[in-house]
């Protein structure tokens, strides 16, 4: 899968965004370049690299050149508790502005600390939320790529959105309207199409203009996607956005071993063999997997439909719920639920290896929040998938899974709810319909085995594209080059590239 390490005299710098659906592909990212033989850098703060330290640390043993810096996050000067250094830890969805305000006061101490790297960056590859690099970069001269964590279609419906006029026209928040400029026919409401960009205050509205302007400087746009998945949607996104667009992914499919599989993101609450003891007890294809994301908090009224509707399906099930309340514990115990599906369910509270969870054989089906990340590993195990968005462009996410690829199927969620505020809505999916959307995806009726034959043939598709000669490991090789490119106009910096 991977390339033969070529030593290159290149240092690439990578800046992750503070939560894992950015976090876990790019740190994947950092090792598949490091494999080409390229020096890698990842600056984050001290607990998001203690979230990835065994990864990196096996990657340092296999004679790889990569290591992680830290940087400390003034949490306190802006407001948010000390330690609370990522997305998924803030206290509400309106501290999500603090941690912006943390991170752009990290200019200054970043700078310095690239100013002092020997060897000095080649290029920085930093997440869109870091527009301050584009600066840095201009004072080192090296080249700016950027990354963003959603794929070519999603980014492609938001670049409309942002960029013109078509949300001011809707009048209505839940009639469903036609997304302009797209090569399929793709409808959602206002609320569906505008929930990452701007946001609503001034803060954030400033921040993301920032970040548009910044990207208008980078050399090009790396993509955890692949051409096969998404081929209209690649070619209009960087027609779009006037730049190099380089699908590497799914930079998942790095991980290969156990470990790397077991670890991947952060430490699981459940032993790994202990979970594939358990799958291996399972028929091939009978077991739904349930995660709704790291940033996932799932009211104690929506937990308990959940619950419900899982096991009026009688259909065997794996359960992540990261944050379960107080309130739904005390609901479990009395009501003797974990007793009763105890021979065909298993509850994970926490973190769970997701990646393993969906390469195991047993399972055949995955009802996701539709984070890009989630989405990308599931159509990589080629499992049919129960859509179940939120928030941010994971609504987008599922129009692309039912009307572009036609390999999931709708639980019915409507509308969005920020993550913070999952305890405030009103909407609440009944157990009737989980039980519903479970058994049509899990049917082996015509509409269900062609879902299946469909999501199998793009998992097929992914991992040629990850091996040597495949269109990710290609595109990886042509962002090598347009760097070295972009270097070597300046030779007085870099000499001798390979």
């Amino acid at each position: 899968m991977a390339s033969p390490s070529h030593p290159t005299n290149l240092h690439f710098v990578l800046f992750p965004l503070m939560t894992q659906g950015h976090l876990i592909p790019m740190v994947d990212m950092a090792r598949i370049l490091a494999q080409r033989g390229i020096m890698v850098t990842i600056i984050t703060s001290p607990v998001n690299a203690n979230r990835f330290k065994s990864v990196i640390d096996r990657a340092i043993e296999a004679d790889l050149k990569i290591q992680v810096l830290e940087l400390q996050l003034p949490c306190v000067e802006v407001g948010l508790p000390d330690g609370c250094e990522n997305f998924d830890l803030l206290p509400s969805n309106a501290h999500a502005v603090n941690m912006y305000l943390a991170m752009i006061m990290l200019e200054e101490p970043a700078e310095k600390m690239l100013q002092d790297l020997c060897p000095p960056p080649s290029c920085i590859i930093s997440d869109g939320g870091f527009p301050w690099t584009n600066d840095v970069a201009k004072k080192l001269g090296v080249p700016r790529v950027v990354f963003y964590g959603p794929g070519c279609f999603a980014f492609l419906c938001i670049h409309i959105v942002t960029n013109t006029n078509i949300l001011d026209e809707i009048d209505s928040e839940s009639k469903y309207f036609v997304m302009p400029g797209l090569p399929d026919r793709i409808e959602v409401t206002k609320p569906q199409a505008s929930t990452w960009g701007r946001g609503d205050t001034k803060e954030s509205t400033k921040i993301f203009e920032r970040m548009q302007e910044a990207e208008k400087e980078a050399i090009g746009i790396v993509v955890n996607s692949f051409e096969e998945l998404e081929p209209k949607y690649v070619k209009e996104f960087a027609k779009a956005k006037d730049k190099n667009v380089w699908c590497v992914g799914p930079v998942s499919l790095y991980n290969t071993s156990l470990q790397d599989k077991a670890e991947r993101g952060n430490k699981a609450a459940i032993n790994a063999k202990d979970c594939l003891k358990w799958l291996d007890s399972k028929e091939s294809g009978s077991v739904i997997y349930i995660c709704l994301g790291s940033l996932s908090y799932a009211s104690t009224e929506q937990a308990i439909e959940l619950g419900l509707g899982l096991e009026s399906s009688n259909i065997p099930f794996l359960w992540v719920i990261r944050h379960p309340s107080e309130e739904f514990e005390e609901w479990l115990s009395k009501d003797g639920y974990e007793e009763r599906v105890k021979s065909r369910g298993l509850m994970v509270r926490g973190w769970a290896p997701q990646l393993l969870i969906l390469s195991h054989q047993a399972i055949g089906g995955f009802v996701t929040h539709c984070g890009w990340n989630s989405t990308l590993e599931g159509i990589s195990a080629g499992i049919p998938m129960v859509t179940w968005p939120q928030f941010a462009e994971q609504f987008l996410n599922e129009r692309f899974i039912i009307n572009v690829l036609k390999i999931g199927v709708k639980i019915g969620m409507e509308v969005p709810v920020i993550f913070h505020e999952l305890d405030e809505s009103k909407e609440i999916v009944k157990r009737d319909e989980i039980k519903e959307a479970i058994e049509c995806l899990m049917k082996n009726d015509e509409e269900g085995e062609a879902r299946r034959k469909r999501s199998k043939e793009f998992s097929v598709m992914a991992k040629r594209a990850m091996e040597e000669g495949g269109s990710s490991q290609r595109n990886m090789t042509l962002m090598i080059q347009a760097v070295t490119e972009e270097l070597a106009k300046k030779p007085t910096l870099v000499q001798d590239i390979v």
